[in-house]
């Protein structure tokens, strides 16, 4: 029950902070305050309620680790710290294809994380960006494969590639988010 009403609470909040477009400044005093329409919140409850209801076990497992509002404000950096890389791959790439000097390949990480969040964190943060792609997970050893644009000499071997050549400190980040 406790995971139903976390998982409620943490989307409702997520679609009230996403539509706050639509709602209407009010003053108080001194004070603005946003209003939604009654439509708009009995819609975000609606949806919050079918979220909770299917994804209550999927989201918040044995541990409310997620809920912590420090690890938000961790992300909120992490999302920074990937925007600046993304936008580094992004110059990379452009790069590569003016030039011709592009060297594709899959190599295998083993980015050491425990959560199953944090491998799927990792995955999407480096298919988002450019000049990489996440291929394929081996779930016996959390190792995953990445088709990457540029693979240098010493990730021919068979052995696992340094995660910082690949995904730059996206692993550090992850961790601190999800573990």
């Amino acid at each position: 029950m406790l995971a139903f009403i976390v998982t409620f609470v943490l989307c409702f909040v997520a679609y009230l902070m996403l539509t706050t477009g639509g709602a209407d400044i009010v003053f108080l005093g001194d004070w603005k305050i946003l209003s939604w329409d009654y439509a708009e919140i009995i819609f975000g409850i609606i949806l919050s309620l079918i979220v909770a209801i299917v994804a209550r076990k999927i989201f918040v497992k044995k541990s409310f680790r997620m809920a912590n509002p420090v690890r938000w404000f961790v992300f909120i950096g992490y999302l920074f710290y990937f925007f600046y890389e993304m936008t580094k791959a992004n110059f990379d790439v452009a790069y590569r294809v003016i030039t011709g000097k592009i060297n594709p390949g899959i190599v295998r990480i083993s980015p050491d994380l425990k959560t199953d969040l944090g491998i799927t964190m990792l995955a999407n943060s480096i298919t988002l960006t450019p000049g990489t792609l996440s291929v394929d997970i081996d779930e016996d050893k959390n190792d995953l494969y990445i088709h990457w644009i540029n693979v240098k000499k010493e990730a021919l071997e068979d052995k696992p590639v340094n995660c910082k050549f690949v995904c730059a400190n996206f692993e550090k980040w992850v961790r601190r988010v999800t573990e």
